[in-house]
């Protein structure tokens, strides 16, 4: 995508500034909950274009732009702030300076493309009126529910929000029906044996050989009890016992994720790890309690809303640039817990850099091509235009949630 293709999305001042920010917060990332001077440098802009704000959850920004219909619902657009504990080797210009941290997920970007979509809207007034949110700890997968619990969609009729995807060449537009992330739940086994000699295994209850039992217990539940149909993963990604090589352990913790794009299979593989785990510690009398940390839920893009958002992308790129994601992504995103209140969808914006195809998000060599934002910005502009004026000519934007 040449600067041409580009600058046809969007006025070349409004790229400038968010290829401005952009590079600003990547110069300066900061973890999840630690956004204050992210928050501060977005702050810093939206008073440059006399968008009032709100500050919330910590460092969280809401912001309105105002609608030709002002007693009408609102819709409301979303961002992350928040970058990861990666050391950067880039090689950039305006790589990270904050050592052992780095935006290696885009949300710089994120950042800076609300900013570009708010002042397109400030030039061009939507038909009612728009919700800008920039939310901290998408990556603690704890940041949205804390923006909701905020009132950030009091008065919101829908959400749109999307992820910059080194998969896609730029001005890609990938908006996918259904299941486009997973559910990312946490668990904790912990096993009580009883520590002995390792010479005398008969008088000790072996922690390590009930946890071992465990981890290849598991991997049946997925690959024995679950419909091929619907992904699922069980990852045991830590196993901690043992404190010599010449004693039994009496203790051992086994610690993973559990993720699935199906609510239902979600809850199945719930259960099953309880199942086993219980099974396991009657067969070696072993105590064994679990724990299990519900995190985000599955992020699901209903039909409506995403016939909604195809609309959209017509208006921002050709025909054959709206396309549909072509591998399953087990990962998480929690702009699920924003669709568990209102409907929204969800999509992905072309951003590959030619020679970095291999770098994947949370890589230390992650970037992204900086012409995506312009069609990010474009994209959600055009949904926000489009999703307000089904309000105001009284069209569903999707079927009833009650």
């Amino acid at each position: 995508m040449n600067t041409a293709d580009f600058l046809k999305a969007v006025p070349e001042p409004v790229y400038s500034r968010m290829v401005k920010l952009r590079r600003d917060l990547h110069r300066y990332p900061e973890l999840s909950w630690e956004e204050e001077r992210t928050s501060r440098q977005i702050r810093t802009h939206l008073e440059e274009l006399g968008i009032d704000y709100q500050v919330v959850a910590g460092h969280g920004i809401v912001a309105d732009i105002t609608g030709r219909d002002r007693e009408a619902e609102k819709i409301a657009l979303r961002a992350d702030m928040d970058a990861l504990p990666v050391a950067e080797e880039t090689g950039l210009e305006f790589a990270s300076r904050r050592p052992g941290l780095m935006h290696a997920c885009g949300h710089d970007g994120h950042s800076s493309i609300l900013l570009g979509a708010a002042q397109l809207l400030l030039e061009r007034p939507p038909p009612v009126g728009v919700r800008l949110i920039w939310q901290p700890a998408e990556e603690t997968a704890d940041g949205a529910q804390a923006m909701v619990e905020a009132g950030v969609l009091d008065g919101v009729a829908a959400i749109f929000g999307g992820h910059l995807d080194r998969h896609y060449k730029p001005g890609k537009l990938v908006v996918t029906p259904g299941a486009v992330n997973a559910s990312t739940d946490l668990f904790a086994i912990h096993i009580e044996g009883r520590q002995g000699h390792g010479a005398r295994p008969h008088e000790a209850l072996d922690a390590v050989v009930v946890g071992s039992l465990l981890v290849t217990s598991l991997q049946t539940i997925v690959s024995r009890e679950v419909d091929p149909a619907h992904p699922s993963v069980i990852s045991v990604g830590s196993f901690q016992a043992g404190s010599a090589p010449n004693v039994i352990a009496g203790r051992a913790t086994l610690e993973g994720t559990i993720r699935s794009q199906d609510p239902a299979v979600r809850d199945h593989l719930h259960r099953s790890l309880r199942r086993i785990a219980a099974a396991v510690g009657t067969l070696h009398q072993a105590a064994i309690t679990v724990d299990i940390d519900r995190r985000t839920p599955p992020l699901i893009n209903e039909p409506p809303m995403v016939e909604l958002a195809r609309q959209a992308a017509r208006k921002v790129v050709d025909h054959e640039d709206i396309i549909e994601m072509h591998t399953i992504n087990m990962g998480g995103e929690d702009f699920a817990c924003y669709l568990n209140h209102v409907p929204g969808c969800y999509i992905r914006y072309g951003a590959q850099v030619e020679g970095r195809e291999s770098f994947p998000a949370h890589s230390s060599q992650f970037d992204f091509h900086e012409s995506a934002m312009a069609t990010g910005a474009a994209w959600l502009v055009e949904v926000a235009h489009l999703a307000g004026q089904k309000i105001v000519d009284g069209q569903p934007l999707t079927e009833d949630r009650s």
